[in-house]
């Protein structure tokens, strides 16, 4: 089928650019002795969650339990779930995934560990966990200076089995230039140097020394200690990724397909894609590195100054001039994919002009509602 025959708006995914990015990135890990767990909550699809197994993937990192249990149901073995639990319901689902997977948590505080830890006693299982380190992003975790007393606080609890540390470089997001970013990889490498070598200090065992993000990929490879990369946005890359770290835009997977519906007067279009398609996302973690809501394809002439909820407002850029009318096609890198991604149910894959499969994106509803439907 023809690309152009498609209703828009569609999220499309260009299928040699995701696998250029999958292929890379798996590369670099395998070529530094790492093993690469991913970060699917990106795509949320068990489908492109295969071609990364598949191409050497040994392990996940998750964002959601419902994605945990979706890889679970689907056989791979080891999973690990980016964050504490400290509800009933999070810790019997956790307690599930550990009776059938090799499933890590990660910990950060003392009242969720207690209370997982009553509900593995009560299951007759143990649970492995990681300590959250903070390494630089302040939202969950422990300085290198801290986290051995809080690894000692945890000893008492029998149920659960201490595996290591794990970390994300999540103000590596507030880098507003590609020059900049060894600044944030060396607090990064820094903190994981320190936290492993004085819980070793301590006695502790560390199997699991885990780290990652994509922008701080290239130098995640080369850390000491660590053993588990864990990148994300990769497979697809987008704007924010392009403003960080300087990928190029002929490096982003992911576009939605939109049509020029009107043009209410000169200079001014307006596209069926609005914020229920693209994505309000501007930047990270409190970092604006865009103006606009995505980049236009093929029209550097062009900008999306404005989105509601089903169009969104292009503009022409001063002292600029186009030849776009209402009934074309454009094509929109957005500003964060997984946002993006998140807000479509499937994906449609292009070779060229044309679509030649559709992926779902199977991983993105609540788990815990499906014994209530009717």
């Amino acid at each position: 089928m023809k690309k152009k025959f498609l209703q828009t708006p569609a999220t499309f995914v260009d299928k040699n650019i995701m696998l250029t990015n999958l292929r890379n990135i798996q590369k670099k890990a395998d070529e530094c002795g790492k093993q690469l767990w991913p970060m699917i909550k990106t795509h949320k699809s068990l489908g492109i969650a295969r071609m990364q197994y598949d191409l050497g993937a040994t392990g996940f990192l998750a964002g959601t339990l419902d994605e945990c249990e979706a890889l679970c149901e689907e056989g791979y073995e080891n999973i690990m779930y980016a964050y504490p639990v400290a509800d009933e319901p999070g810790c019997r689902r956790v307690v599930s995934l550990a009776k059938k997977c090799n499933f890590i948590i990660r910990l950060d505080t003392f009242e969720g560990a207690m209370r997982l830890n009553e509900h593995a006693r009560k299951a007759g299982i143990k649970v492995q966990y990681t300590i959250i380190l903070n390494s630089g992003g302040n939202r969950f975790g422990y300085t290198a200076g801290e986290i051995t007393a809080f690894a000692e606080r945890l000893k008492p609890f029998s149920q659960l089995v201490f595996m290591g540390i794990s970390t994300h470089p999540g103000h590596i997001y507030t880098c507003k230039d590609p020059k900049e970013l060894y600044k944030y990889i060396e607090d990064e490498k820094t903190a994981i140097k320190e936290a492993v070598e004085k819980l070793t200090a301590a006695g502790y065992d560390l199997k699991i020394v885990s780290t990652g993000s994509t922008p701080a990929f290239e130098g995640e490879t080369r850390m000491e200690y660590v053993n588990i990369l864990h990148p994300g946005v990769y497979v697809f890359n987008d704007c924010l990724q392009s403003s960080i770290s300087g990928i190029p835009y002929e490096s982003c997977a992911l576009y939605i397909y939109t049509t020029v519906i009107s043009s209410p007067k000169q200079g001014l279009y307006i596209c069926d894609a609005g914020s229920k398609c693209i994505g309000l996302d501007k930047g990270a973690h409190g970092n604006s590195l865009m103006d606009t809501y995505g980049y236009i394809k093929e029209h550097d002439e062009l900008e999306l100054f404005s989105l509601s909820e089903e169009v969104g407002k292009i503009r022409v850029k001063a002292g600029k001039s186009t030849n776009i009318k209402v009934g074309d096609r454009l094509e929109i890198i957005p500003n964060h994919a997984c946002s993006a991604a998140n807000l479509t149910g499937c994906y449609f894959v292009t070779e060229g002009e044309n679509i030649t499969n559709v992926i779902k994106n199977d991983m993105r509803s609540n788990s815990t509602l499906k014994n209530y439907y009717v």
